[in-house]
């Protein structure tokens, strides 16, 4: 099986560059987002990519292109493709029983579906659905979809229910604009019905001018400073926009809601959630 090695930002800067010693033109720089991530006090970046016109819009380009991070819970994207491509998960309605286990979230102890573990990102679910999946399979749907390989083979080496969580496997936000995009246009080495499975799952907002659909993210990087993800995409008018939003800030900041403020307010800034582009 054909193993997707390079991201889609770094293959189309790759192709210009061959061509051409001149700044790509189908990227624009935006210093002014940097005021959204200052006013949480926040490092991080932010990329999009106009699927119509073929444009990228980014803030903070090295970080975005170079910069790789724990994919914490947008691994679950991954997670729930390989599950059902190998029938781990039979559908999105496949319930699996609370282990008894009393977390700090009361959104996980209790019985859940696929599609309520993935709304309100269930760890154990998920972490349950990786140990049924096993360490070689795992890997070779890695393998297999080039995760997270731009700086190598994401090779898993620890624990199957943690990898992700760990620090054991890294992406770049390049990496991850690339998958949803592939997602969303059903290229990824998976079947058909599983990729819809999991797009039904990311819808988040749905109403009569846009479509939100998104998986966030949200660990420690080894130096203990917190890392928010929010990687998806906003469609209007059957007119796709990608986005991947990656922050980082102090241990114990409330980085699950600055994560979402930031992509609403870069969205809103770019005249999105008005049923108009």
């Amino acid at each position: 099986m054909h193993r997707h090695k390079y991201s889609l930002f770094h293959f189309l800067l790759f192709t210009f560059y061959f061509f051409s010693s001149c700044t790509p033109n189908n990227v624009t720089n935006d210093d002014s987002l940097k005021k959204y991530f200052d006013q949480y006090h926040v490092t991080g970046t932010f990329g999009m990519y106009d699927n119509g016109h073929a444009q990228f819009t980014i803030y903070n380009l090295q970080r975005f292109t170079d910069s790789a991070y724990l994919p914490a819970s947008t691994f679950k994207i991954v997670n729930s493709l390989i599950g059902l491509q190998t029938g781990v998960i039979t559908n999105e309605k496949m319930v699996i029983p609370w282990d008894k286990v009393v977390r700090s979230n009361p959104d996980w102890n209790k019985d859940l579906t696929m599609e309520q573990a993935f709304k309100v990102s269930a760890v154990p679910y998920y972490q349950e659905v990786a140990r049924r999946i096993g360490k070689d399979t795992m890997q070779h749907w890695l393998d297999s979809l080039g995760y997270a390989a731009k700086y190598g083979r994401a090779v898993i080496h620890d624990d199957i229910d943690s990898f992700w969580l760990d620090n054991d496997i890294k992406i770049t936000a390049d990496e991850q604009l690339g998958l949803v995009k592939r997602l969303y246009f059903d290229q990824l080495p998976f079947q058909k019905r599983v990729q819809d499975v999991v797009k039904k799952v990311m819808l988040q907002e749905d109403n009569a001018n846009y479509k939100l659909s998104y998986k966030t993210g949200f660990g420690y990087r080894e130096n203990g400073n917190s890392i928010g993800w929010i990687v998806g995409w906003e469609e209007e008018n059957l007119h796709p926009y990608f986005f991947v939003v990656q922050i980082e800030g102090p241990h114990d900041m409330d980085i699950k809601n600055v994560r979402i403020t930031i992509l609403k307010n870069i969205l809103t800034q770019y005249g999105f959630f008005k049923g108009e582009k």
